[in-house]
């Protein structure tokens, strides 16, 4: 996958360095000169274009006509939704993502077809998720609340689904399992992977199967 960034800061180059560790291709646009002369540095493999992310030659220059994911993390939301427009219009990115500093600004980026990601939302979303679901936190909502990204911690005694194969629990449709956090390793679920007692299950559901998920690993 191809993913151009927008924006170099502390979000953009821990993403981009997230992304490189999976395998993905990356660039990152950024305005600094120094900090993209400090990002070539650092992360090695990824393409730095010292230019503005809301500008058509800066985003050529990245290649954003051959990107998958065009991602805009700046702190400013008037430049976040600028730079996905362009990208999604003038290139044709199949995905936008846009970090969103105002909540209120949400829905703007949602009805432009841009998915938003407010930190202050998530953790709003995930105090609420934590105190009306128990065990299961919804970590991000997804495509306009149909799906959610959640997260179940599995007992460390009198686990029912320990030491079964993921294939044999009987998820709800629409729900499929992402990663196991194990301790400091992060597993990627496979149909014979055994489920242990203290993993963090990460889970991506429809809206509502949320409880079934709940029912079957706790």
């Amino acid at each position: 996958m191809y993913v151009v960034i927008n924006g170099g800061g502390k979000v953009g180059s821990f993403l981009a360095r997230t992304l490189k560790k999976h395998g993905n291709d990356v660039a990152i646009i950024e305005r600094r000169e120094g900090l993209c002369k400090r990002l070539a540095v650092e992360i090695p493999g990824c393409l730095i274009i010292h230019g503005d992310g809301c500008d058509m030659a800066s985003q050529k220059d990245a290649g954003t006509e051959h990107a998958d994911v065009f991602a805009s993390v700046a702190g400013d939301d008037d430049d976040n939704l600028v730079a996905c427009r362009l990208a999604k219009v003038a290139f044709e990115v199949p995905r936008t993502v846009a970090r969103v500093n105002s909540p209120k600004n949400e829905r703007i980026f949602l009805e432009l077809g841009i998915d938003a990601i407010s930190t202050t939302t998530v953790i709003a979303h995930m105090i609420e998720e934590e105190t009306t679901i128990g065990d299961v936190i919804t970590l991000l909502p997804l495509k306009k609340g149909k799906l959610a990204l959640v997260e179940v911690e599995l007992p460390t005694d009198r686990c029912k689904v320990c030491n079964k194969q993921v294939a044999t629990l009987g998820l709800p449709e629409d729900c499929v399992l992402v990663s196991i956090i194990r301790g400091e390793d992060v597993i990627i679920p496979k149909g014979n992977t055994m489920l242990e007692p203290g993993d963090t299950i990460v889970a991506l559901t429809a809206v509502g199967k949320e409880e079934g998920l709940k029912k079957i690993l706790i």
